[in-house]
């Protein structure tokens, strides 16, 4: 499976950023996208129903596509099901994506950080244990956002967002505390940073968005296995779970140089 593609997997089209990454550093790779919008937005999934829902699906895509290594772009899936998926396919490498806490609690210099995630992220151990682990010093926020990931959707097909929306559902990460205000808000969904520059705009401060892209991308790197020949020609693929994407997201997809 070493000359297999790189496989991402998310919930929708939020691991696009990390793709842009993944391209930069493993040019010679080809890639595979999958995006399970037929259950976007996992926030709202019970635990136990998602977690068989991705299990499942992950033995479908390894068989059929013989994937070099599995890059999950997506906090909620990760902080539930990483373990799930290395238990059922053990001769699999997995590389998952989870809130930038430590790097966060390393540079915050007003020790306010925020954590802006789905309601799924927020709400895991897994996050509140890295919190414990790595950012006990500081006051971590954890914000779940309901809607952030659907409007960073829109932004992306349709090339406008509404900024009041992106501003309400970023406010609760604004945080002053004895004349210290939060300095660091980390991007606990790879949806978000698509609308940086729109959150950038409307926080009432400036802050350091921190995007885990670059940091997934260099793991998958370290981990993926030498290929034995010559790159297989052909484009980079993206599937769809829901069916064939509409004319919008076949022309996203195609400025990021895949092909459904």
């Amino acid at each position: 499976m070493s000359d297999g593609p790189v496989l991402l997997f998310d919930s929708g089209l939020g691991g696009l950023t990390v793709l842009r990454e993944a391209r930069v550093l493993m040019p010679e790779r080809r890639f595979l996208y999958v995006a399970d919008n037929a259950a976007f937005p996992y926030g709202n999934w019970e635990e136990e129903a998602l977690r068989d829902r991705i299990v499942t699906l992950f033995g479908r895509l390894i068989e059929e596509h013989r994937p070099s290594i599995c890059m999950i772009p997506c906090n909620t899936a990760s902080t539930l099901v990483l373990g799930d998926l290395r238990a059922a396919y053990p001769g699999m490498s997995f590389v998952g994506t989870v809130p930038a806490i430590k790097p966060a609690a390393e540079r915050t210099r007003s020790g306010l950080v925020s954590v802006l995630a789905t309601p799924g992220t927020v709400k895991r151990q897994y996050t509140r244990d890295l919190i414990t682990q790595w950012a006990s010093k500081c006051e971590v926020h954890l914000v779940g956002s309901v809607h952030l990931a659907a409007l960073a959707e829109d932004y992306l097909r349709n090339g406008f967002v509404d900024e009041n929306a992106v501003q309400t559902e970023t406010a609760p990460c604004f945080i002053e505390r004895d004349g210290r205000r939060t300095d660091i808000v980390v991007l606990a969904c790879t949806h978000y940073p698509f609308l940086a520059n729109r959150m950038r705009k409307t926080a009432p401060w400036p802050v350091d968005w921190l995007d885990p892209a670059e940091a997934i991308a260099r793991r998958a790197l370290s981990l993926l296995p030498s290929q034995s020949g010559e790159a297989p020609d052909g484009p980079d693929r993206a599937i769809f779970t829901a069916g064939a994407p509409d004319a919008a997201t076949r022309a996203l997809i195609r400025g990021f140089g895949l092909r459904a």
